[in-house]
């Protein structure tokens, strides 16, 4: 009886924990402890197990939520100038004429606010992606079939990944939910999976974008190792570790800084 009681007051901390990270983004130790009544060490131990199950990340002295679950909206709203160096320096890898594939997600988003006047093709599975293009005569623009993942504005399934097997594109820009030490890149939204690997598949080069919180980030489904990727466009210095594995396998690691100032990590 004792042990269930226990398990049950965990699984309500770790509920209560998700809510006020989500809410009000990183919070510390000390923070969570007091708004619990429980010890710091027990703050943390629940903060291991989170991480575990792949829900949030642990930083210096406290966590942050997972945002791979999260709609859509509510993710656009973070580190979006961390994003919008990462766009900036991705947009400029593009030549006008070339085609684009454009994962899902909100720095895929903010890669296609950068596109705007460019003379390119842009195929997509993101709603926003489209939406923000949809009035620029200038692209040519695919939208790929599928089902409706409404509060995550994306497109999969079996119809989005036969429309990817008939086309080709130069550049893939891709997003991610985490990039673990091996150079795995990973996802926590299993669903989305198969899309992203027959985007790889439809793509010469492979662009992963990645903002400081996706090292080590979160997620329990990979989508694909080092090898399959050219470069990763992040906005901070990756890890020693991480960096190792991504340069043994031939990926250029770039350090994108203030639009204008981007250069190599």
């Amino acid at each position: 009886m004792t042990s269930s009681v226990h398990v049950v007051l965990a699984e309500r901390r770790h509920q209560l924990i998700l809510r006020v990270l989500r809410s009000g983004g990183p919070a510390a130790v000390t923070d969570l402890s007091e708004q619990l009544g429980v010890s710091p060490a027990t703050v943390r131990r629940d903060l291991v197990k989170l991480e575990e199950d792949g829900l949030l990340t642990r930083v210096h002295g406290g966590a942050v939520a997972d945002e791979g679950d999260q709609p859509f909206a509510e993710v656009a709203e973070v580190r979006v100038a961390q994003k919008d160096a990462i766009a900036a320096h991705a947009a400029a890898m593009v030549a006008d004429g070339q085609s684009v594939l454009l994962d899902i997600g909100t720095t895929a988003y903010r890669l296609a606010r950068q596109l705007h006047g460019r003379r390119l093709t842009v195929i997509t599975s993101n709603l926003v992606v489209y939406e923000e293009l949809a009035d620029d005569e200038g692209i040519e623009l695919v939208l790929l079939g599928g089902m409706v993942r409404r509060e995550y504005r994306s497109l999969v399934g079996f119809l989005t990944e036969d429309n990817l097997r008939q086309l080709h594109a130069d550049w893939l820009f891709l997003g991610t939910s985490g990039v673990r030490p091996g150079g795995q890149v990973m996802d926590t939204t299993v669903v989305e999976v198969p899309v992203k690997r027959a985007m790889i598949k439809a793509s010469d080069k492979v662009v992963l974008l990645a903002d400081s919180a996706k090292f080590p980030g979160t997620g329990m489904a990979k989508v694909c190792g080092p090898e399959d990727l050219d470069a990763v466009v992040t906005n901070a210095p990756v890890n020693a570790a991480t960096r190792s594995s991504l340069e043994e396998a031939g990926v250029d690691v770039v350090l994108a800084g203030e639009p204008g100032k981007a250069g190599a990590a």
